[in-house]
């Protein structure tokens, strides 16, 4: 599908038009971009002009867009040594971007003589300037502090390198009734399945376009999650219920190498995925923002609420980290229907 993107004034904002031909999952996909809006007299889509935009849409950088020689070497260096650490092509892109844009900034400054208040005045006058995310900031310091651990001259101490506050934000969660009815609601069996596998089981969404017919466990009664986030491997649970359906999917679909494919073989889209997922949400009336991995926190939360230790949903989440999962006790609503509010005594 060809698009195209560019620079525009409009309305005394500057902002990024995203052209392309009238298609629902792309019209779809730019909606999820904050702020988002629809102009009749360009004709197109429009974003807000940020640094994290322009590089999702390959637009030169809000300041000149190469380092110097010695930073482009040194991205290069980087790019290999993270392969050979075996970070993801996707992770890579990410952090070779990430510190370009630092690089950039400091394009006439020899890399030994940056220093940690260098950093400070980066994220000063550069990521807060450009009213640029916290979450783009930590791509930027995680890319920094690996980066200057392949540095042999430096004057940065890594331990000293600060992240941004984060945001104590809650996930967003379904009731088991919003679920069923979004399931129930998907007519399409290969859909419904990849939906409710996904709820029953806990997975990224990754993880679910990722698995192969011998990793379902029938005897057992559980799903062999491989080469997860982080690299790991870990059991979840199998659905009595999905597995009937799995194998009804399974007779009709025939799938030759991953569960789930696409019209014309290979593995599934995350994309496709999703507008599955807000198509039907849309059909049972759910008009709270939702995403595929809002059924993973579902999934965690409504086995809290059933009484499941959080170290088994720890385990069956694969986060390496109890914090990660504690946050389902904040939206967990059993302790809470406990307390009896003052109006009703």
């Amino acid at each position: 599908m060809n698009w195209s993107a560019k620079i525009v004034h409009h309305k005394n904002e500057q902002r990024i038009a995203v052209y392309f031909e009238k298609n629902l999952q792309l019209i779809e996909r730019i909606k999820e971009f904050e702020d988002t809006r629809w102009s009749q007299s360009l004709k197109a889509w429009h974003i807000p002009d940020t640094e994290e935009n322009r590089i999702r849409f390959r637009i030169p950088s809000l300041s000149v867009s190469l380092p110097s020689d010695e930073g482009i070497e040194g991205i290069e260096k980087f790019k290999q040594w993270l392969r050979s650490k075996r970070y993801s092509e996707n992770t890579i892109g990410t952090y070779s971007e990430a510190l370009k844009s630092f690089l950039v900034f400091y394009r006439e400054k020899p890399i030994a003589t940056i220093t940690n208040e260098d950093i400070i005045v980066y994220n000063n006058e550069y990521i807060l300037k450009h009213n640029l995310t916290a979450s783009y900031q930590n791509q930027v310091v995680n890319a920094i502090k690996l980066f200057f651990r392949t540095v042999l001259e430096t004057k940065i101490n890594i331990e000293q390198i600060h992240r941004p506050k984060n945001a104590k934000s809650l996930p967003n969660v379904l009731s088991k009734e919003e679920v069923f009815r979004i399931i129930d609601f998907t007519p399409n069996l290969k859909h419904k399945t990849l939906l409710a596998l996904i709820y029953s089981s806990g997975l990224r969404i990754s993880e679910a376009l990722n698995i192969k017919a011998q990793d379902i466990d029938s005897d057992r009664m559980l799903i062999h999650i491989k080469n997860a986030k982080g690299k790991k491997d870990r059991y979840t649970l199998l659905s009595n219920k999905v597995l009937v359906l799995l194998r009804e999917y399974y007779s009709i679909y025939k799938p030759k190498e991953y569960l789930f494919e696409g019209q014309y073989g290979g593995q599934y889209s995350s994309r496709s995925a999703q507008i599955v997922l807000q198509k039907a949400a849309l059909k049972v009336g759910i008009t709270k923002r939702i995403s595929l991995h809002t059924l993973r926190h579902s999934f965690a939360t409504h086995l809290l609420e059933s009484g499941t230790d959080l170290r088994y949903i720890q385990d069956l989440l694969g986060h390496s980290s109890p914090k990660t999962t504690m946050i389902y006790t904040h939206v967990s609503s059993t302790s809470l229907k406990k307390i009896v509010n003052p109006f009703d005594m």
